[in-house]
This record gives C-alpha cells, sequence and structure tokens, in this order.
C-alpha cells in the first residue's frame, strides 16, 4: 500500500489539520475489509453507505450515531448449535465493528435491508448561520442607498 504524504497541503489550508490527521490515520490503519461496503454520493448534501452483511438479521445489526462518528456493529448469536467442520469456509460468519467518520452536520436519516445490503442514508444539514453570506466592501453598499 501507497503511503501519502499530506505535508504539502498543511501550507496552503488553515483549520484543515484535523481533516489531514485523520486521514493519515486511517491510510496507515486500514480495517481489515469485512464487511465490504460503499459510499454513494447522492447529490451535495445526501450520502448512501451500502454494506454486503449477508447472513445478519435485522436484530442482529446495531447503527450508533454519536457526534461525528458513524458505528455499526454486526453480532452473530450462537444459537446452540453444533461446531461445524469445513473443507473449505469462504462465507465470513464473525462478528465485525465498522466505524465511519462524518463530516459537521451530517446525520443518520434512514436505513434498510434489501437482498442482505444495509443501506444507511445521510443528510448533510447546514445550519441558516454556517450557510455563505454576501459581505459589503467598505459600507459602498450602504451609502448609494442613501
Amino acid at each position: 500500500m501507497r503511503n501519502l504524504d499530506f505535508t504539502p497541503l498543511y501550507r496552503s489550508a488553515i483549520g484543515f489539520d484535523r481533516l489531514f490527521n485523520q486521514m493519515e490515520k486511517s491510510a496507515t490503519n486500514a480495517n481489515v475489509g469485512y464487511p465490504p461496503y460503499n459510499i454513494e454520493q447522492q447529490d451535495d448534501n445526501h450520502y448512501r453507505i451500502t454494506m454486503a452483511v449477508a447472513g445478519f438479521a435485522d436484530e442482529q445489526l446495531d447503527i450508533t450515531q454519536q457526534q461525528n462518528k458513524l458505528i455499526v456493529r454486526g453480532t452473530r448469536e450462537a444459537n446452540g448449535e453444533t461446531e461445524r467442520q469445513y473443507l473449505y469456509q469462504g462465507i465470513a460468519e464473525r462478528d465485525f465493528e465498522r466505524k465511519f467518520q462524518l463530516a459537521d452536520y451530517v446525520k443518520v436519516v434512514g436505513a434498510e435491508m434489501e437482498n442482505g445490503l444495509l443501506h444507511i442514508d445521510l443528510e448533510r444539514e447546514i445550519p441558516e448561520e454556517q450557510k455563505p453570506r454576501k459581505i459589503a466592501i467598505n459600507g459602498r453598499h450602504l451609502l448609494e442607498s442613501e
């Protein structure tokens, strides 16, 4: 795996230190890849995470949002089944925990299971006071109206 050096970006990006640190951390501590997932951007403010969770029932999955972190857990309960002896086991039957770092103002708006895929819908809601606004230069805007 390639190591990315974000050092040149620190000089031209102000206030993004945390973002670059998280990117470096995720590049070095890559998840094991289970379960596989997709992240889809549907438009500027809507996203969808799709996870392949075949073999898990709705009640075995737990989705939690804590501040800017989304945590998805899958727990398989032993049903009193006897230990199986596999000649080849290509289907992972194990518990998992997958964490996603969410940007500010992103929240989970829904989740659904369909054909072994867990879809988690996310939406970014920027507060009115955080949206861009026009700034008058040297009060010129005020003098012209008088």
